[in-house]
């Protein structure tokens, strides 16, 4: 897989420039990321920031171009990858705050489009997992479940905080996507941190609603992401309100949906 890695070449992937290996250390070499993880600029409220780290644009551009990454390793290069890792942590951010994915411990190989990916024995990152991961009832391990892990992403992008947050003082509040649906589908005022002018209320709301797009429960519910592209680049009128996602139907509290 590394040896493949290696010969992508997409402005949003990491550069794969070789390995150390010595008794029991070893390590991949990828170009500086001068800025680091996104994670660090993404969670500043927790330390009781009332500012975010990143203008709306920037965090725009940031989940612009994990898409385009991640539409790349599905259609772009000759060998198609599913990453299966997707979070903050593994988006690396250059200078210019250009994101790279990075971190393809558990990536496979996807042989086409109707290919069923087995994940037995993979080691990844609760919070971001597609519900077929965890059961088969919810449909077969695909591209789409790269999509749930991204949608899971920019809402933590969005609301500046995890997605479940145990800090908080009211239950409802607990679980992020529970309540900032409503907003979006009442058409409120998003209850998110630095939304002033109506361009940070456009941005705010297209990465949202592409966010819904993405954690559908049923697999076949989300789009690719060549879709979630061209929704990010295109006019939010043209952007759907999807359907409840059913992982935090109002059927259930947010305690249960976790």
């Amino acid at each position: 897989m590394k040896l493949r890695i290696g010969r992508t070449s997409h402005i949003n992937i990491v550069t794969f420039l070789g390995f150390y290996y010595e008794r029991n250390k070893r390590a991949l070499i990828y170009d500086l990321m001068p800025n680091g993880s996104l994670d660090k600029f993404i969670f500043n409220q927790e330390d009781g920031s009332t500012t975010r780290c990143l203008e709306w644009k920037t965090l725009y551009e940031i989940a612009l171009g994990i898409a385009r990454g991640l539409e790349y390793l599905h259609l772009g290069c000759n060998t198609r990858i599913l990453h299966f890792d997707i979070k903050p942590q593994n988006i690396l951010l250059d200078k210019d705050f250009c994101p790279k994915i990075s971190d393809f411990g558990p990536a496979k190989l996807w042989l086409n489009e109707e290919s069923i990916v087995s994940m037995m024995g993979a080691r990844l990152t609760a919070g971001y997992i597609a519900p077929e991961v965890f059961s088969r009832n919810f449909g077969g391990v695909s591209h789409k479940s790269d999509g749930y892990s991204y949608g899971m992403l920019v809402l933590e992008m969005v609301g500046g905080r995890r997605n479940i947050d145990p800090r908080v003082s009211h239950t409802s509040e607990i679980y992020f996507p529970f309540w900032i649906y409503e907003d979006v589908d009442l058409g409120k005022d998003l209850r998110v941190l630095g939304v002033t002018t109506e361009e940070e209320k456009e941005i705010a709301r297209k990465m949202l609603l592409v966010s819904f797009w993405c954690i559908q429960a049923n697999p076949s519910d989300r789009p690719p992401m060549s879709k979630i592209v061209d929704m990010l680049e295109g006019d939010l009128q043209h952007v759907q309100i999807p359907p409840k996602p059913f992982l935090f139907s109002s059927a259930r509290s947010p305690q249960q949906s976790t």
